[in-house]
This record gives C-alpha cells, sequence and structure tokens, in this order.
C-alpha cells in the first residue's frame, strides 16, 4: 500500500492521520495491517525507528466498536513505564475523533490509584507485565472481555526477566484471543516465547537485525581509554550548529550518572540523562525537554531508551561499544528516522576492538574510522575497570601446592575435620544403615531390646 488513503480505515481514523500530517506507510504498517485486520496471530519483526507502534495501532483502532462496557477489550504490554506514557499519547492522537477510552498503568506509581484509575472503564489498557499482574491477581482489572493482547517490544521484556509475570498473565486471560507481537530482534527466547503461546502466527519480517539503515551515516574513532572518550566527546559536542540533537549511549545506570556528571560541568543545562533509578517525573521531563530541544544532549541506557518516540535525533553517540552488535543496531536506529538524515559514531578502546570488529561483521560494513583530533587531551586518568590488575609476588592469591615453603605445615587433625552433619544422626545412620529422626530412637531402642530387627 502506497498511501493511507489505500488502507480501509474509518473517516475518524482518517481525519486524525491527516491531522497528524501522515501520508505513505512504513513497510511494516503495509504489510502488517491486513493480517492484524483478519484476527490471526501475528509476529512483526522490524528495526527501531520503522513505526512498529502505528504497525499494530491502526488495525487494533479500526476494528474497535463504541462500547460502555467497564472492562478492556484490547490489552497492550510494553516493558517500560515512558513506553506506557507514549503508546497511550499515540492512541489518542489516533482516537481524536472518536470515543475511545484508553488507560496506562505501570509501577512506581500507588496501585490504589490504577485500581481507581481501570475500574472507571477503558477499551484498550496500555500496561507494564508486573502491574498489570498485580491489578489483575487484586481483581481491579477484569480480563474476561479482552480479545486482543499485543506484546511489544517483547525481547527487551524478555531480557529483563518478565517472562514470568508473561506466562502467568496469559494463564488468567481468555484462550479465544488474537495474539500481537512486535520486536526489533529475532532472538532464541523469542522463538521460545512465541512456540509456547501463540497460534500458526503470521511472521512479518521486514529488515534483517544487521542491516543498517540507508540514510545514517557511521563514523568510529580509536580512543586509549574512558576519560579520553569524554574528551573527545566535549570536543565534539561544543560544535552545537553540527551536534544538533545528541544522543549518548552507555552500557550502565553507573556509567550513565558518571558521564553525566562529566558533561553537567561542562555543559550545564544542554544536558540531561534517563535511566531505571531517576524518579518517574525527572524522567518524564528528560524527555520532553529532549524533544522540545530545551536540551540538546541525553544521556541513556539501551533498555530505557528502547521504542521511546525521540524527535529529530542528528547524533547517536556510543560512548562503550556494545557486547552484542544487535544493540548496536537499535542504538543508531534511534537517528535517521522518517527518512531524515543522521549519524552514529562510535568510541572504541583497545579492549572492545573485538565488539566492534562482531557489529561490521553483522552488518557486512566497514565502519569509517577518523583520526582523533590533535586538539584531544589524551588522559591518563582511568577507571578502575581500566587500572593494570597488579599481584604481589610475594602475596600471591594462589598458593602452588607444589612448592611448600619452609614455615608451611598441614593442619591438625581437629581442624581437617569436616562437618558431617549432627553426631546423632551419624550414630543412628552407621547402627540402623539409616538415618532416623529424634522421634524414632525410643522406637528403635524397644526393637533392639525384644530382639527384633529395626526397619
Amino acid at each position: 500500500m502506497d498511501s493511507f488513503q489505500d488502507f480501509k480505515l474509518n473517516k475518524q481514523l482518517h481525519y486524525a492521520i491527516d491531522d497528524l500530517g501522515f501520508t505513505t506507510p512504513t513497510e511494516i504498517q503495509s504489510q502488517s495491517f491486513s493480517p492484524v485486520m483478519s484476527g490471526r496471530d501475528v509476529v512483526g519483526i522490524a528495526q527501531t525507528g520503522t513505526g512498529k507502534t502505528f504497525a499494530y495501532m491502526l488495525p487494533l483502532l479500526n476494528d474497535l466498536k463504541f462500547s460502555k462496557e467497564i472492562d478492556p477489550r484490547v490489552l497492550v504490554i510494553v516493558p517500560t513505564r515512558e513506553l506506557v506514557i507514549q503508546v497511550v499519547d499515540e492512541i489518542e492522537k489516533f482516537g481524536k475523533y472518536s470515543s475511545i477510552r484508553v488507560a496506562g498503568v505501570y509501577g512506581g506509581v500507588n496501585i490504589n490509584q490504577h485500581k481507581e484509575l481501570v475500574m472507571q472503564g477503558a477499551d484498550i489498557i496500555v500496561a507494564t507485565p508486573g502491574r498489570l499482574y498485580d491489578l489483575l491477581l487484586s481483581r481491579a482489572l477484569k480480563p474476561k472481555s479482552i480479545k486482543k493482547l499485543v506484546i511489544d517490544e517483547v525481547d527487551i521484556m524478555l531480557d529483563l526477566g518478565f517472562r514470568f509475570q508473561l506466562t502467568n498473565i496469559f494463564e488468567l486471560l481468555p484462550e479465544q484471543r488474537q495474539n500481537i507481537m512486535f520486536s526489533a530482534t529475532m532472538t532464541e527466547d523469542v522463538a521460545e516465547f512465541i512456540t509456547s503461546f501463540f497460534k500458526n502466527p503470521l511472521t512479518i519480517s521486514v529488515a534483517v537485525s544487521g542491516t543498517p539503515l540507508d540514510n545514517i551515516t557511521q563514523f568510529a574513532y580509536n580512543v586509549p581509554n574512558f576519560y579520553t572518550k569524554i574528551n573527545l566527546l566535549k570536543e565534539l559536542l561544543l560544535n552545537a550548529e553540527t551536534y544538533t540533537k545528541n544522543l549518548i549511549f552507555v552500557p550502565n545506570k553507573k556509567s550513565a550518572d558518571l558521564v553525566f556528571e562529566l558533561l553537567d560541568d561542562f555543559f550545564g543545562d544542554e544536558v540531561a540523562v534517563i535511566h531505571s533509578n531517576k524518579t518517574q517525573n525527572y524522567r518524564i521531563r528528560s524527555i520532553e525537554n529532549f524533544n522540545q530541544n530545551k536540551t540538546r544532549i541525553l544521556v541513556t541506557t539501551d533498555i530505557m531508551a528502547r521504542g521511546l518516540d525521540l524527535d529529530s535525533i542528528s547524533h547517536v553517540i556510543n560512548v562503550d561499544t556494545p557486547r552484542f552488535p544487535e544493540n548496536y543496531m537499535h542504538r543508531i536506529g534511534r537517528s535517521g528516522r522518517a527518512e531524515a538524515e543522521g549519524t552514529s559514531i562510535l568510541l572504541s578502546t583497545e579492549a572492545e576492538q573485538d565488539h566492534k570488529k562482531a557489529i561490521e561483521d553483522l552488518m557486512n560494513l566497514k565502519i569509517e574510522q577518523l583520526e582523533l583530533p590533535e586538539t584531544v587531551e589524551i588522559s591518563k586518568k582511568l577507571t578502575w575497570e581500566e587500572q593494570p590488575k597488579i599481584v604481589e609476588a610475594d602475596n600471591p592469591h594462589k598458593i602452588d601446592t607444589e612448592e611448600r615453603g619452609a614455615s608451611f605445615h598441614e593442619k591438625s587433625e581437629k581442624n581437617s575435620r569436616t562437618n558431617q552433619g549432627g553426631s546423632y544422626k551419624r550414630i543412628i545412620k552407621k547402627k540402623y544403615k539409616k538415618a532416623r529422626t529424634k522421634g524414632d530412637k525410643g522406637f528403635n531402642q524397644r526393637n533392639k531390646d525384644k530382639g527384633k530387627k529395626p526397619f
């Protein structure tokens, strides 16, 4: 389908799409519309930035008729609170001219507020797995009317350890339902998950996970250590005319705080950070400020940025080289969205060269190497992980048992004993060839006095 006008949508949805300025659907949206509308189970695999949310949302909203029922008919499960808020916002935009009711629930908020919210009635519930499970167990949310189940970014949910909650949620839902799953990668865990819970699904894959987006230019720098990476980062970001909107990826929360602190001292209000240890209000405010161009530098982790709709990112800068090459693909996909031009920069130390090669092998592409600018100071400061680990020659961690010093002596018999359990158990086990409890003691003694063989 070359245009949204080719979709068999109701007038209300067409009005909303016109208001949003959308004209041409992406490939995943074109291929998903009819299968999702048909009611069969669907698995969609597409890269970050290709419009997966709209791909499942349009046919579901088109099929949703007016109802006064309190219980929801569509359930959407996503991994993070930010994604709940984002999906709810997108549904409200598309439902602008209709009477669709949508509610978002997630952890970090008093559950009583969400109980009241869902009991007021909603057609669509968007939820994180943990909060959804709590609401189902408390019976504040009744699943009997659910006809459509969507699991978005399922690979991230499995990585975060949500399989247990998802399995329990499925057991509480009606068996007769349509299952829809969208993901950026098809891992072994995802494949096993599909086999366990989906009924003969149609798989729609529009891009291999290792195929880079054509409109993203990629560069790489070889850097000696972390603090030199920060010096290079500062040098690049000083050029505000070129580096207009920058997403800085780091491997974990600790690194995110450190990078933010170092950049904050230099750029002040231009930089923000999001990760799971930050409060919900802080995270939402940081994302809003970034999208509204109040800040131009956002430091984040892979999980926090996954699936978020971050507008018009000019540069994605990888402070670390991801251990899993697929994560690099998700990161750079944040730039160059909606056919816009984007740039990705990869910073790698000598220890990260193997990870870099794995990325290039996955893409079947050599990332262009740039020389470190002469103006960048080579830092001598090392992180704890980068510092050489020195083992004292006269105080080794492990003693070679074949070479004993003059002062070495074997342990005494007393100190060589091992814990074999209580003395009573050992005596009884030896005597009767079977361990006995204290309650058996009298019984065994009486049998012995009578000349009977204890069992």
